[in-house]
């Protein structure tokens, strides 16, 4: 890696296992909704529905499962599971607020780019205090697909003004980084011990890995590497 800074414009965030420190609030939450639904949930379950939307989850539970719910039913009462842990426990990962301020101090545009659902991240963001830092706010909902497509990302992009080559992805989930580096992002990854499993893969595909946030400053601008220690 070069130690030129590269051009950054926008920077394009993912909040559970990368912003905030959540993701052990979705641990087996598909398998207890089933059970709470009567129905046994198969052993692939997680896994199956780990890279989806919403909306995607709730379609496969009616289709793999044979719930009657709405799909807006399926999707509340699942974040209403949750919803809790999000207003009141989950934390920004160490080094999070003071990564977003250099950033915008840098003249650089913030985006955040969530697979979860607005009522659960905008709830912890306004609570810990990040929320205002961003200029950009979209959900796969939202944008009608899940990070198996680049869609989010280049909306995300567009509403930054910069483009995909200007434009550094956030995110601690391989599949979404495979996604956006196919689509001419460049990606910054970070360890969660929910992708412990992918790490090396992570590593390989990431132009840039860090145990914790806080560390971007120094690989994103080591001329300045000093600062960040």
């Amino acid at each position: 890696m070069s130690e030129k800074s590269p051009k950054i414009q926008g920077a394009v965030f993912d909040v559970d296992g990368t912003l905030l420190d959540s993701m052990y609030v979705w641990k087996d939450v598909g398998d207890r909704y089933l059970r709470r639904k009567g129905v046994i949930p198969r052993p692939d379950m997680e896994e199956r529905v780990r890279t989806m939307s919403m909306p995607q989850v709730a379609e496969y539970c009616r289709r793999e499962y044979g719930l009657t719910e709405d799909p807006q039913q399926i999707i509340d009462e699942i974040n209403g599971m949750v919803l809790q842990s999000y207003r009141e426990e989950v934390q920004p990962k160490n080094g999070v607020p003071e990564l977003l301020d250099a950033l915008k101090a840098r003249g650089i545009k913030l985006a955040v780019a969530t697979a979860s659902d607005r009522c659960l991240i905008e709830t912890a963001l306004e609570r810990t205090g990040l929320l205002p830092r961003f200029d950009v706010f979209l959900t796969c909902t939202e944008v009608g697909e899940g990070k198996d497509s680049p869609a989010i990302f280049r909306k995300a992009a567009e509403l930054l003004g910069s483009l995909p080559e200007e434009t550094v992805i956030f995110e601690d989930s391989l599949y979404a980084m495979k996604t956006a580096k196919a689509a001419g992002f460049r990606v910054a990854a970070v360890a969660d011990d929910s992708a412990a499993h992918e790490e090396q893969e992570i590593r390989k595909t990431a132009d840039w890995f860090v145990e914790e946030p806080l560390q971007w400053l120094a690989a994103l601008f080591p001329e300045n590497r000093e600062n960040y220690y």
